[in-house]
Parts: C-alpha cells; sequence; structure tokens
C-alpha cells in the first residue's frame, strides 16, 4: 500500500508528479503483477490447525546484497591484511569477539549486538539453494515469497501471507510495511518490484513502502495547503479515476475490488491519530541519537513506533543496490566496517527498547540476508554457476582485494530475538575451513520460513487455491518449523 498523494518519480524524494498516469501507474504497481491470478479462495483450511501463535508482530532487519557471516555471525579464522598473502588463505578479514553467551563468539564491529546474544537464538546452518546463477534478485524473490522465480501466479510477499492470513493488529495501521527500500530509480527496480508485493492476495494486502524513514510522516498526512474539504473531494476523485483505470479490463473484479479496499484503508490512515507514529520528530532528542541518524538506523525506530502502533509486520533493509552496501564486489572489508557501524547500534538498540516496553516476547526479530560471501567459492563447491566476483586476483595487492567478494549459498546465518525462541541458543554449524558448508541442522528457506510462520501462529501447510491450483505458505506445504529453536 503505498502514499495515495506522494509517489517518488526520480531519486530525489521531493521530486513529486501528482499526474493521473503517475497516480495509477503508481496505485497499480502492487496489484499490476497478480492481475491475471484469479480470486484466491481457501483450499481445505478445514483440514488445518493453526498453531499457538508465539508472536503477534514480526520485524524482519533485511541485510540486503548478501552478509557474509564469517564476517559478522559466524566468524572464522581471522587473516589481517598484508601484500601477497594468497587469497585461499583468507576466510575473515575480521578477528572474532566474545559475546554474553558464553563460548559463541562473533566478528569485530558488532560489539552491541554481541552484549545481547545471550537473549538470542542464532543459526549458523542456514542454506539456499543453487539457483543456476546466483543473482540477488532471484535470490531475493525465494528468500521473500519462499518460491523460486519465475512463477505462473504472483507470489505473495511472507508479509502479505501474514497481512492476508491473521490480518491487521491495528484496523488503521498497515499490517505489512516496507521501510528502507527505493523502488525507483536504482538497478534491478523491477525485479525488486515483482516480490515486493502481496501477489494474488490483492493490493490490500500489499506493503506500505516508505523509502526514507525521516519522511515517512509526510506520507500519511494531506499535501500542504490543502483544506479538508478539498481533501475529502480528491479522496473521491481518486476512487472514480481507479474505477476508470485502462487496467481494469484486464483485471479480475476482487483485484479491483482489493485495490480500492486499499485505497480505503489509506484514506482512513490519513484522518486518523494514529498517523502520529509515522512521525519520528516525536522522540525525544537522546532516543534519535541512540538510533543514529543513517536510514537504517532510523527505519529500527520506525519499526518499533509502527509495532507499537499495531503493525503486523516490518522490514527494515539496509536497501539493495548492485554493487553497494552487503553487495561487496569490492573493498568488502572497508565496506563491512561501514555497515557494522550503520546497523550495530540500531539493532541494539531496537532490541532494548523492545524488552523494555514488554513487547519482546510477543514480537520475532529476524535478521537475515540472500546468502553468505566467500573468498573462493561462487555458489557451493561444483557449483557451475558464473562468477559475479569483480576483483579477482590469486594474492592480495592492495585492500580492494580484502573481502569476501563471491556469492557462497553453503552456509549462512540468521539472527532470532523474541517471538517465543529461546534465550543464548545456537543452531546448526558451518565447517571451521573452507568450503564452510553447514555441516549439523540446515535450515532451508521452506524451513526458516515454516519457523517464521509457526511463530506467529500460522501453519506452513496454509493453502489458497488460485487458478484451480494450490498454493502454500511454504513451498507445496512441504516446510517444517525448526522446533528446537522454541523455548
Amino acid at each position: 500500500m503505498n502514499d495515495p498523494f506522494h509517489f517518488p518519480n526520480s531519486l530525489d524524494p521531493r521530486e513529486r508528479i501528482q499526474t493521473r498516469r503517475t497516480f495509477l501507474k503508481a496505485l497499480s504497481a502492487s496489484s499490476l503483477a497478480a492481475a491475471m491470478s484469479g480470486v484466491p479462495r481457501a483450499f481445505a483450511e478445514e483440514e488445518l490447525v493453526q498453531p499457538p501463535a508465539k508472536a503477534d508482530c514480526c520485524i524482519l532487519l533485511w541485510m540486503a546484497g548478501g552478509m557474509a557471516a564469517p564476517e559478522t555471525f559466524d566468524p572464522k579464522a581471522y587473516l589481517p591484511f598484508e601484500k601477497g598473502v594468497p587469497v585461499e588463505k583468507v576466510l575473515s578479514t575480521f578477528p572474532s569477539i566474545n559475546t554474553s553467551l558464553d563460548g559463541v563468539k562473533i566478528s569485530k564491529g558488532l560489539e552491541e549486538i554481541a552484549k545481547l546474544m545471550g537473549r538470542a537464538t542464532l543459526i549458523r546452518s542456514h542454506v539456499q539453494p543453487d539457483l543456476g546463477s546466483i543473482l540477488h534478485s532471484r535470490h531475493q524473490y525465494h528468500w521473500h515469497t519462499g518460491y523460486v522465480p519465475p512463477q505462473t501466479v504472483a507470489a505473495p510477499h511472507i508479509g502479505a501471507w501474514m497481512a492476508r492470513a491473521l490480518g491487521p493488529r491495528n484496523p488503521v495501521i498497515p499490517a505489512f510495511v516496507n521501510i528502507g527500500q527505493r523502488l525507483e530509480g536504482i538497478g534491478e527496480s523491477e525485479e525488486l518490484k515483482a516480490f515486493t508485493t502481496a501477489g494474488f492476495f490483492g493490493a490490500e494486502f500489499g506493503p506500505f513502502n516508505l523509502p526514507y524513514p525521516d519522511e515517512a510522516a509526510r506520507s500519511v498526512r494531506p499535501p500542504e495547503g490543502m483544506d479538508p474539504g478539498r481533501f475529502a473531494n480528491r479522496y473521491k476523485l481518486y476512487r472514480r479515476l481507479v474505477d476508470s483505470s485502462p487496467n481494469r479490463d484486464f483485471m479480475s473484479d476482487y483485484q479491483q475490488e482489493s485495490m480500492l479496499r486499499s485505497l480505503e484503508n489509506a484514506h482512513r490512515l490519513l484522518g486518523s491519530k494514529e498517523k502520529d507514529a509515522f512521525d519520528l520528530t516525536k522522540e525525544p532528542k537522546d532516543v534519535l541519537e541512540a538510533y543514529g541518524d543513517g536510514r537504517f538506523g532510523r527505519g529500527c525506530l520506525l519499526a518499533r513506533r509502527l509495532a507499537e502502533a499495531g503493525a503486523r509486520f516490518i522490514e527494515v533493509t539496509t536497501e539493495y543496490i548492485p554493487f553497494i552496501h552487503w553487495d561487496t564486489h569490492e573493498n568488502g572489508h572497508e565496506t563491512v566496517v561501514k555497515l557494522k557501524q550503520e546497523i550495530d547500534r540500531p539493532i541494539a538498540r531496537l532490541i532494548r527498547d523492545l524488552e523494555e516496553r514488554k513487547m519482546l516476547d510477543r514480537t520475532l526479530v529476524v535478521i537475515a540476508s540472500e546468502f553468505s560471501r566467500d573468498m573462493m567459492i561462487e555458489g557451493v563447491p561444483g557449483s557451475e554457476a558464473k562468477d559475479q566476483a569483480r576483483v579477482k586476483s590469486d594474492t592480495l595487492e592492495n585492500m580492494t582485494h580484502y573481502g569476501l567478494h563471491r556469492h557462497f549459498t553453503g552456509g549462512s546465518s540468521v539472527v532470532m530475538f523474541g517471538g517465543g525462541v529461546k534465550k543464548g541458543h545456537v543452531h546448526g554449524a558451518t565447517a571451521d575451513e573452507r568450503p564452510l558448508v553447514a555441516v549439523k541442522d540446515p535450515v532451508s528457506i521452506t524451513d526458516l520460513h515454516a519457523t517464521i510462520f509457526t511463530a506467529m501462529g500460522i501453519s506452513p501447510k496454509s493453502v489458497y487455491e488460485i487458478e484451480k491450483r494450490p498454493f502454500y505458505a511454504t513451498e507445496d506445504g512441504k516446510g517444517k518449523a525448526v522446533s528446537s529453536i522454541f523455548a
């Protein structure tokens, strides 16, 4: 669900175009993909037993671009930079540090998170499949929907499943909020849009996109200077525009009605007192400073405010832009130093804030990424995937070479807080020597989704019929929750 009055049309968020064409294009973004999918119908629902919910809200902290486990939550042998050192000897470019969990170390630069690991479950054996080409767009689609693209129907984002299956916690607050990711004007924007959607569920279950947390308040207020009468009249005109949309002939009545309900939800939010949850200026100065002034840090603060206000699923991303942030194809070490500075304090403060407000037990916080990284291996050993590395050398010649440049799917890390998971628990392990594949209790995307759904009170076998085909919350309904991580 996007802001119906302000749609970005360039990299500058202040440049807005409010023509009829722009409005229709923006409003339709999350529903056109589902237009031909027909009407979702609960299928054999009476046979399902929904698990008791351990959490009411889920916050996904998405390290977009491929967060290297050996550089973060699963450190290996550290080798400092030295010119001429064979790159095959490099497993991690950071030393490890102690955590509040006895015997468990994570990577230097995450000192604040390290203090909280005694409250977390750390999965060190998350694995992803080799999809033929280890591309971010394919793996991000797979991780967020549970299905490998392309699909004959538009697969819903995991947040849309929660919005559809559980409904809103607060009827005014969007059930699914996506913070920090631009969907216009960056590389692979169309690929990102493909999974940042409610798919066949319809626009009303799609994300409320807030690429710039500091500007979130602007997204929930009428245009400056517009009086209430004109605002109400404009809402009516927008409804008429949707009704007369040229896309109407290509969309089912269900999808049209879902789009209109999405618009009605947005209009209701804009007139409510709950819209203050989007306004970060309501926070004290010391809190703003604690979260930092970066987009991710402010996104974490906004996530806490929206969780308090009643959002069901919130994703906060470091943002995916090719070859930027966690997509460390060169200068990997220096880039990850900066990334750790951006995420360490905000994540720790978010966990502490939720705990102090007695919300953490019923809020599942997940830190994850689409895959890990390795200095030498693309995919997994034996993979025929094309090598995506931009920096290739047999020896370290300068700092550009120092870092993990290749996409690795054989073993990555996921961290979970709250939501019924154990405190101070480690699940699975990866090898200590290359190849750093999962060697104990591997967890697939299908089973990880089953675990998240189970924590939220949704059966992994939940199913809807789409175009006379059963479509499950986890692929083919085969996902099995990792029950050992629950308290």
